[in-house]
């Protein structure tokens, strides 16, 4: 028995109810929304949510990351929706106008981003901004290489990823 203590991993953030209290959070608004009622069946049934589908998957999860700053954080996906729309408009400027001539680009972005967790969602943001039709993250070189609908000059761009995306990701979880 003492050697199956010794094998727990020592890393594990709380393993009790609330070992993703983010997660849980989440889970409880996303089933209020889709419920859209906020009576009292509802919110029970949102909360056994929140506290039971986290607990009972915690082994696939790993520890929680949790954010640090949270205003930081909320500044952050305000400048990432906004990106979203901005490069929407761009994006269908770029499609729809006859003389557009896009220049396509594989753009090689080094990574100062160590923990998987931020680097997913670094590439999760990457891709969703219209314009970036996809990446790779590359474990052994540390870097991601998107692939830009239309791109002029891969340097800048890739010193853009990282000061607007990677940096406060850096703040917010490093």
């Amino acid at each position: 028995m003492a050697a199956n203590k010794e094998n727990k991993p020592q890393d594990r953030r709380r393993a009790g109810w609330l070992s993703h209290p983010v997660l849980s959070l989440l889970l409880v608004l996303v089933w209020l929304l889709l419920q859209g009622s906020l009576s009292l069946p509802y919110w029970i049934s949102a909360l056994l949510l929140g506290l039971l589908l986290p607990w009972l998957v915690q082994g696939f999860l790993g520890p929680a990351m949790r954010p640090r700053k949270t205003l930081l954080m909320l500044r952050f996906a305000a400048l990432v929706l906004w990106d979203i729309v901005v490069s929407n408009l761009t994006v269908a400027r770029l499609v729809l106008s006859p003389g557009a001539r896009p220049q396509p680009a594989w753009v090689r972005v080094p990574l100062a981003l160590r923990q998987p967790g931020p680097i997913t969602l670094l590439a999760t943001i990457i891709t969703t901004t219209p314009g970036t039709v996809s990446c790779v993250v590359d474990g052994e070189r540390a870097e991601i290489l998107v692939h830009a609908l239309d791109c002029a000059d891969p340097q800048a761009m890739a010193e853009d990823i990282k000061r607007r995306y990677e940096q406060p990701l850096l703040e917010i979880f490093e």
